[in-house]
């Protein structure tokens, strides 16, 4: 694999000379005619050996192409605002839009190397991470990014010599830092980790290539090559099973909607009663200590007219509302369109300590663009498993997860209608759409049904409730939240 590399080949001046030139202009033509397309964008991943000149292979390529569509994206030790997300959200944050390229220094694969750098790596360690890397590039490539990764490698003698060369002169001492001095100490450990994670995770939707580095113009020269080959190829689609979700074997989703009791009630005391007892729960329960360790993050999803923005207003009546975002999702806006479907939603995930109320949500790809047909069926079938992962990584990073549909009748959503374009004060909630989506509440409820079946998770479970009574279902909603905070703190 690194054989080539490890043999410090390099190419004359001359030879350098005469492939500059035509480079430089196809590099050129491929960035602008990616930038009018504007129907992917390219990441490039840059990973290898400390002292390889790494910097200055992105510098040059930076040189022959057009900077201003070029982001670069150098990542350190995380932040405290990254540290209390989970560890992709920094990169979904920085994701370029379509026709832009974005340049990853210090990339999701910094944690994998380092740990199979150790003298002793931890295998199950490793295994998670690397299925989590899987997981995130597989899901990015089936959304329109293109991913390539390369590796700088050279000998170690090479290497040697050549921080010994930079450190001899002030004019690029600079260029010299603390790991490029100690890289010779851990040699044999940083290549055999380099031959693992390559070997492990090169999949023809994210591929590696291993750029040879002792020798400048090869450097510049083999970047640019792997650069224009992506440009002007596009990768392959993941294959499916990267995206496995819960099976059904055919058969068709349980009819949750349809078993659901509509004609429970409570009396107006008894609600009174209720609500006051259990927004004060909630109020003591997201302003203690224990919760300063975690994030809460609702979902509330349903039927037109089910009730879903009155059921949030008695949520956030026993909140500090500083302490709270609410994010109402509607279509999506052009700069969005131009990322990845999770890339809006990732941005506003919460840190510990704060709470996110979504009226609507990242479910809108299996619901509202299932049925309008707004998305592919690769694309929504794909979304069950993307979905059940971007929750489990909330999750597994302290987040409290809880979605809720609420839903009514037929009967009881006409009722709400015309009593809505009879109110002043209400008639701005109906919509011509709200009339249209009622001629398809079978396909609507065959689409949450199917979404229940397959996103409903011990970490991120769904709490589907009957509205035709809606102090029924604020008092139900309320109880669950607190319920959950209280075994969970």
């Amino acid at each position: 694999m690194f054989a080539e590399a490890q043999s410090d080949p390099s190419l004359s001046e001359d030879e350098f000379e005469a492939q500059e030139p035509r480079l430089r202009t196809a590099l050129l033509k491929a960035q602008y005619r990616q930038l009018e397309r504007a129907d992917r964008s390219l990441l490039i991943v840059v990973a290898g050996i400390d002292g390889a000149g790494k910097g200055a292979a992105i510098n040059l390529l930076n040189e022959w192409m057009d900077p201003r569509h070029i982001q670069t994206l150098a990542f350190g030790a995380p932040t405290f605002d990254e540290q209390e997300r989970p560890p992709f959200w920094r990169y979904w944050n920085e994701l370029p839009a379509k026709g832009r390229i974005g340049i990853v220094f210090g990339s999701w694969y910094a944690p994998l190397l380092l740990e199979a750098s150790r003298k002793k790596p931890r295998p199950r360690r490793m295994t998670a991470y690397a299925e989590a890397i899987d997981r995130f590039e597989a899901g990015l490539a089936a959304e329109g990014v293109q991913i390539i990764k390369l590796w700088y490698h050279l000998s170690a003698q090479a290497q040697a010599d050549r921080t010994k060369m930079l450190l001899s002169s002030p004019e690029t001492a600079w260029q010299v830092k603390p790991a490029d001095r100690k890289v010779h100490k851990k040699y044999d450990r940083i290549y055999r980790a380099g031959q693992h994670v390559i070997e492990r995770l090169n999949p023809a939707h994210a591929p590696w290539t291993i750029i040879p580095s002792a020798d400048e113009r090869i450097r510049a020269v083999r970047t640019a090559q792997a650069v224009l080959h992506a440009l002007q190829q596009r990768s392959p689609t993941p294959k499916a099973q990267v995206f496995s979700a819960p099976a059904l074997a055919g058969r068709r989703s349980p009819d949750r909607l349809g078993q659901l009791d509509y004609h429970t009630k409570i009396d107006k005391d008894d609600y009174e009663s209720a609500l006051g007892l259990l927004q004060g729960q909630l109020a003591r329960a997201v302003r203690s200590d224990a919760f300063k360790k975690r994030a809460l993050i609702l979902v509330f999803e349903g039927q037109d007219a089910a009730g879903k923005g009155g059921a949030i207003r008695r949520v956030t009546r026993a909140l500090d509302l500083r302490q709270v975002d609410i994010h109402p999702i509607s279509a999506p806006t052009p700069d969005e369109l131009m990322h990845p479907y999770l890339w809006r939603f990732w941005r506003h995930m919460p840190r510990h300590g704060r709470i996110a109320i979504f009226d609507r949500s990242w479910y809108g790809r299996v619901l509202v663009e299932r049925v309008e047909g707004f998305a592919s069926s690769a694309e929504w079938r794909r979304a069950y498993a993307e979905i059940n992962d971007f929750e489990r990584q909330q999750t597994d990073h302290g987040a409290i997860v809880l979605k809720f549909w609420l839903a009514i009748t037929p009967e009881e959503q006409l009722q709400r209608f015309q009593e809505r374009e009879r109110s002043p004060f209400k008639n701005f909630k109906i919509t011509p759409d709200d009339w249209r989506n009622r001629e398809k509440w079978n396909q609507y409820a065959s689409a949450a049904n199917d979404m229940l079946a397959r996103t409903d998770t011990d970490h991120a479970p769904w709490h589907v409730i009957g509205t035709n009574d809606k102090r029924y279902a604020r008092i139900h909603v309320l109880k669950n939240i607190v319920a959950v905070l209280e075994q969970t703190l």
